[in-house]
């Protein structure tokens, strides 16, 4: 997930040949490579409960270790490309995935698994801002006067497309490879060592100042007269979140487990689907009002869902289940970057990141908190109702959101 706005004034720097226009297409396949190495795990999740019995439970723990790692490093450190330098946050956050990778692969237990996760985690919180400005920086260096949007087009493609092209890649590797619990990390220990090679490569971009400000955290600020727009937002997109953490967490172990589909090359295409709708919808609703995207976001997500949830309850298709993580999430990516639209409009420029900030962490926590929730559920209910009661509570959070949202996008147009 990635912020829209504008990095400082870039600097005029090459390093070892390459140039602003080969690094803008270096930093976005790195990006791309890191996005879809968190995904890895995804389809593997039923394996690793069929070969040491743990619950769905235990999943949900170690999904949610690595949005909780996410949250800490967004936090303390996904701010500091703008006062470091991009390379000194993103060469350290690469290094952390390849931790992670080594971890998987040497400690594959359950504590090992979580401990990975958490590590991954803070690295893609500290590299996720950054790469994104890295990436607009570069395109505006290489072509002075342009508009950003091809900038912000390919960083969000990098984004939700590598988390599908991950979980797809492992899913596939699982299914017609020996070792599928350890030939996923190990291709992608190689892949993300050459995006670690390609990002030491790539020019510097930020402008750092001549006396280096004194390190806070990041900070959430929003002035108190667009608070309101900014909660409504932040709930939108907690319930796109919701939706995506589902599917990157607990919809390959329904699809195992409920709908008697082992493959894991079909479990891996359903989360490929579902994260390919929420990339293109981003692109294919550019061009329309930030109300009409909040619209037309809601009724998708919530289409969606009710259809994930008639899956569930009556359907038991995978024909059914696919159709349902494509429209939830084109749902779901129309309403994430409508959230971001809004909330770019709630401050100045010079506190516009902060506001940003505040949409992503609560992005996050809706990445965790219902899946976590899911998992509970599941010590007493099935997973079956488990997420039919996840439904019912992402279309009220995207009801209550959305309605009034629009309605004061209206009034402002108006």
């Amino acid at each position: 997930m990635t912020t829209l706005q504008a990095a400082p004034r870039p600097a005029v720097e090459t390093r070892g040949g390459i140039g602003h226009g080969t690094g803008f297409w270096i930093a976005a396949a790195a990006f791309l490579v890191v996005m879809a190495y968190s995904t890895v795990p995804t389809p593997l999740w039923s394996l690793y409960q069929r070969r040491d019995g743990f619950s769905t439970f235990a999943v949900t723990v170690a999904f949610a270790a690595y949005a909780v790692g996410v949250v800490i490093s967004l936090f303390l450190a996904g701010h500091l490309g703008d006062s470091l330098g991009r390379r000194k946050i993103l060469l350290p956050a690469i290094g952390l995935e390849i931790v992670s990778a080594i971890l998987f692969i040497v400690w594959p237990e359950l504590p090992g698994l979580i401990v990975a996760r958490v590590i991954s985690g803070l690295g893609i919180g500290m590299l996720t801002a950054t790469v994104t400005a890295h990436i607009l920086d570069l395109h505006l260096k290489s072509r002075p006067g342009a508009s950003p949007a091809r900038g912000q087009i390919v960083s969000g493609a990098a984004n939700l497309g590598g988390f599908g092209i991950g979980a797809l890649i492992s899913g596939v590797l699982a299914r017609w490879v020996s070792g599928p619990l350890v030939t996923p990390y190990e291709v992608f220990l190689v892949l993300l060592i050459l995006a670690f090679a390609g990002i030491a490569l790539v020019p510097e971009t930020a402008t750092r100042p001549q006396v280096r400000p004194a390190y806070r955290p990041q900070r959430v600020r929003v002035p108190r007269d667009a608070r309101a727009r900014f909660f409504l937002a932040g709930g939108t997109a907690f319930a796109a979140f919701s939706v995506l953490g589902l599917f990157t967490s607990l919809a390959p172990v329904f699809v195992s487990g409920q709908l008697h589909i082992t493959s894991r090359a079909t479990a891996g295409f359903v989360v490929f689907l579902t994260f390919a709708a929420a990339a293109l919808s981003q692109i294919a609703v550019r061009s329309l009002s930030v109300r009409t995207q909040v619209i037309l976001g809601t009724v998708l997500l919530v289409a969606g869902i009710a259809t994930l949830a008639t899956v569930v309850v009556s359907v038991g298709s995978i024909y059914f289940f696919v159709l349902g993580g494509i429209i939830s999430g084109a749902g779901a990516g129309t309403l994430f970057k409508a959230a971001l639209a809004v909330a770019a409009t709630l401050a100045p420029a010079e506190n516009r990141g902060e506001v940003l900030a505040g949409i992503f962490l609560i992005g996050y926590i809706g990445l965790t908190v219902p899946v976590v929730g899911i998992g509970v559920a599941t010590l007493s209910v099935s997973l079956a109702a488990a997420l039919v009661g996840f439904a019912v509570v992402i279309i009220a959070i995207t009801l209550i959101a959305a309605v009034p949202l629009i309605a004061a996008l209206g009034r402002n147009a108006a």
